[in-house]
């Protein structure tokens, strides 16, 4: 009986652990932007629209200075960028975000 008791225990502890939002690993904005950004944005910079890069002067001339516009920006798209909203989970886009908005702070 005290070994049922264990294993039940045990199965109860592990189904917790692996399946509890809450204990999920949050995204990391730097993996996702090397996976998905990086072919176009490395460094920070752009190689299809050269003037259009990720620096902080440039997020601020075109309206990508917040949070919100880049999240916009991954999620749907625009011109030669392509929408992201189908590959990436709303966490993911927002850890991305964050991470380039750091990276511009920094000077990339």
């Amino acid at each position: 009986m005290r070994k049922l008791l264990t294993v039940m225990l045990a199965i109860t502890i592990l189904t917790f652990t692996f399946s509890h939002p809450a204990l999920a690993a949050k995204p990391d904005g730097q993996q996702i932007f090397n996976a998905n950004c990086s072919a176009c944005h490395i460094g920070g910079n752009n190689v299809i629209i050269a003037n259009k890069t990720l620096r902080k002067e440039a997020l601020e001339k075109y309206g990508m200075k917040s949070l919100a516009a880049i999240k916009t920006q991954v999620t749907h798209g625009k011109n030669a960028m392509p929408a992201f909203g189908g590959r990436l989970q709303e966490d993911e886009i927002e850890a991305v975000a964050n991470y380039v908005l750091n990276q511009a702070e920094k000077g990339w």
